[in-house]
């Protein structure tokens, strides 16, 4: 016990340094560019002060329960010797976790929001959740045989480039976010550990370069599916359906009648029933195929139940804290009228965020633990910061122009895959998992209320089409900034 509240307040610490770039930025725009103090000061404080127990929680709960339960499923899956089991179990464990992802939840009822019901959440919620299951256990064969990562990442970019030149423009943005949002909190780590796990476990298989693409390849399929429901299932006349209604982003985004036993309970029993199908496909599988008991099952069980306390954290946290500074900030920038500014706030935002973002320290931190390469996981931080505020630059840059999405995504994708081509074997996977990784349970909300209120208050502006995407640069620079370092390093070394 004493064990554990060392490594609690050790993790905590960790989480307050990872959230004091947010708190610099933020603080800066409002003292020095807005020259204002933002309404509710005191609600947001508190939503911070949540994020970083929800942050501390949650890395505890991975750490504690998730990553070990996934190593040793994929070690009794192994040892079992049934390729179909253990991928029935890849499929039910990918859609049970993105059917409760709270992330993909909000997305779609955001889709179906703007859209007055033209777009059904329910359904974008079923797409993507059978997308995800269906890739997963795909990736669990591919892993157990050895087939490349790269060959199949360059093949699945082509075909997400391919399939939205023909897409209608209006579901791009959002086909491309729903494949971000598709490996967050609930998803990652799962999977992550389950990749980790199989790679660890075949002598002949490496960490890094099978171990990971679970999350790239996750991110890819809900992009071609959403888009391929566009192209033949919602007919010509969809974009005339349209009728858009726009409230708040998140009705639920200030706790206006203040905190109660009750409702914190009843938020706690929301977000259990969130994980419930996750608990259930696992528990079926551990009793009923692998039929043994849970090794370490009150380690299991405490991890689960600081994941329990660390999602409410967030979702607590980020509607008290996150959405109404994102919100805040993007109506001043906008009236304000001053584009450097924007596209400023744009990056420091993304790199802020992403420092803070905890599924990256922790898969980031896992990779290095369970690799045979020795990561230098400050700089590999550094660099998916860096390649996220970039690419929320070029989303920005976008909506304020009102360019078409397709090209700007053609190009990064192309320069994407022309990196994977010369980048060290070893590291694209792992590369290209980071892209999925970093848009997680900080980043997406405040970003994503930063795009929706530049479409919503820049005039000729579409929310659908123009405030939905941020997402999808924000996830694709990282992996160009990772990869062209990696090269650079690699060009470095052969010259000595």
């Amino acid at each position: 016990m004493l064990e554990l509240i060392k490594e609690f307040k050790k993790t905590f610490i960790e989480s307050f340094l990872n959230l004091i770039p947010i708190l610099l930025i933020i603080a800066g725009f409002q003292i020095f560019v807005f020259q204002s103090v933002p309404d509710d000061l005191d609600s947001i404080v508190f939503g911070f002060f949540i994020v970083i127990i929800g942050v501390t929680f949650f890395l505890m709960g991975l750490e504690i329960g998730v990553f070990p339960l996934g190593n040793s499923l994929s070690s009794e899956f192994l040892e079992k010797k049934s390729i179909f089991w253990f991928a029935l179990f890849g499929f039910a464990l990918g859609f049970s976790a993105s059917v409760a992802e709270p992330a993909i939840i909000a997305v779609a009822s955001q889709a179906q929001t703007i859209t007055n019901g033209v777009l059904d959440a329910w359904t974008l919620r079923l797409i993507i959740a059978t997308s995800v299951g269906t890739i997963t256990a795909f990736s669990i064969i591919r892993t157990i045989y050895g087939w490349s990562i790269s060959k199949i990442i360059i093949i699945g970019y082509a075909a997400v480039l391919l399939i939205t030149y023909f897409a209608p423009r209006e579901i791009v943005g959002l086909a491309h976010d729903s494949g971000v949002v598709a490996t967050n909190v609930a998803t990652v780590p799962l999977i992550v550990a389950l990749g980790i796990g199989i790679a660890s476990a075949i002598k002949e298989r490496s960490v890094l370069r099978d171990g990971f693409g679970f999350v790239a390849l996750a991110s890819i399929t809900p992009m071609i599916s959403i888009q391929l429901y566009g192209i033949f299932v919602l007919d010509d006349g969809f974009s005339s359906q349209i009728q858009y209604v726009v409230n708040e982003v998140d009705g639920k985004t200030h706790y206006i009648g203040g905190f109660s036993v009750i409702k914190v309970l009843l938020d706690l029993l929301d977000t259990f029933t969130n994980i419930l199908p996750i608990i259930v496909t696992i528990v079926l599988f551990q009793y009923f195929v692998i039929k043994k008991p849970l090794p370490n099952i009150s380690r299991v069980i405490f991890g689960f139940i600081f994941l329990i306390f660390g999602l409410y954290g967030f979702i607590v946290g980020i509607k008290l804290g996150l959405f109404p500074i994102g919100e805040s900030i993007a109506q001043n920038l906008v009236i304000m009228n001053n584009v450097f500014f924007i596209y400023l706030f744009a990056f420091l935002i993304g790199f802020g965020t992403t420092m803070a973002e905890p599924a990256l320290v922790a898969v980031i931190k896992q990779a290095d633990k369970m690799s045979e390469k020795q990561m230098n996981v400050k700089i590999i931080r550094l660099l998916v910061a860096i390649g996220v505020g970039m690419g929320i630059v070029v989303g920005a840059y976008k909506i304020v122009n009102g360019d078409d999405i397709w090209l700007y995504i053609a190009f990064l994708y192309m320069f994407a895959i022309l990196l994977a081509l010369f980048a060290p074997k070893d590291i694209i996977a792992f590369a290209f998992d980071l892209g999925g990784v970093t848009t997680s349970a900080i980043t997406v909300p405040i970003v994503t209320a930063f795009g929706l209120y530049l479409a919503i208050n820049i005039e000729g502006r579409d929310p659908l089409m123009d405030g939905l995407g941020l997402m999808a640069f924000a996830s694709i620079s990282p992996m160009i900034t990772v990869m062209g370092y990696s090269i650079l390093v690699e060009k470095f070394k052969n010259s000595l």
